[in-house]
């Protein structure tokens, strides 16, 4: 599920592509109080992730319309999101000062069993690659004791893996015990891997300390096999793929479908 808060700007400004702490600070903020606050210092998925604002790029003129998206699997986590946004209409973003001027529940369906469709990273995807994990992905080199961002040339193997095993972790999480995961069924999560493209982006991660990522945007095409991946890639578009989606990274969207979405 997901909110669609639509905005008007406040006053005339440049498009700020570095915005993800200022919605990352807001979402928390509303958290504040509530059983989801815990989430915020857990190294554990945070279940929501967002869009940057949309559309994306140029000039916003006083009274230009944009919006954002924030998807959950749980209802109420978006519900005091909503109540925050609706009661504190002023939305400031970087240097885009924007009033909310409407709330609205969405919930995308990647579709039935048999469906085909598209997802789209709206937001670049962070995938990590432990030390004790590149021995058995066959990956070489001196990387050091750190963690390694994942890169084309390290092949789709470790990038399809390190998905999957974090969409088992949102599984545990979020999705009733009796339901089987990601890694519990056979076939893939996608039938195609479209890389957009890579790059890097110095993130505030905490305030005051920044850190550079390196991320990479995709078009992952599916065919629903059955009622179980079809919840698999719901899951995904309501946690996000990959890691630190509190951060802004892994935001997906259903981009084509059978029924025309």
């Amino acid at each position: 599920m997901r909110l669609l808060t639509k905005l008007s700007a406040r006053r005339e400004a440049e498009y700020d592509n570095a915005h993800h702490p200022a919605i990352r600070g807001r979402l928390w903020r509303a958290l504040e109080g509530t059983d989801y606050d815990s989430r915020h210092d857990e190294d554990e998925p945070p279940g929501f992730c967002y869009s940057l604002v949309f559309p994306p790029g140029g000039v916003i003129d006083e009274g230009d319309r944009r919006h954002l998206l924030v998807a959950s699997p749980d209802e109420q986590l978006l519900a005091h999101v909503a109540r925050d946004l609706q009661a504190d209409p002023e939305l400031n973003l970087g240097e885009m000062p924007f009033t909310v001027e409407d709330v609205s529940a969405l919930a995308p369906d990647v579709g039935e069993p048999g469906t085909k469709g598209t997802l789209e990273s709206g937001t670049g995807v962070l995938v990590r690659i432990p030390p004790w994990k590149r021995e058995e992905y066959g990956i070489e080199g001196d990387y050091g004791d750190s963690a390694t961002f994942w890169k084309p040339e390290l092949t789709m193997g470790p990038f399809r893996a390190q998905v999957r095993a974090n969409l088992d972790r949102k599984h545990r999480l979020f999705a009733p015990d009796y339901r089987p995961g990601p890694s519990d069924v056979d076939g893939d999560l996608f039938d195609g891997y479209d890389l957009i493209k890579t790059y890097a982006l110095p993130v505030e991660v905490t305030q005051g300390q920044r850190m550079t990522y390196v991320l990479s945007k995709w078009k992952l095409n599916y065919t629903v096999r059955d009622d179980d991946h079809r919840r698999h890639l719901n899951l995904a578009l309501d946690c996000g793929i990959g890691e630190r989606n509190a951060l802004g990274f892994g935001f997906l969207n259903v981009v084509e479908g059978e029924d025309g979405r």
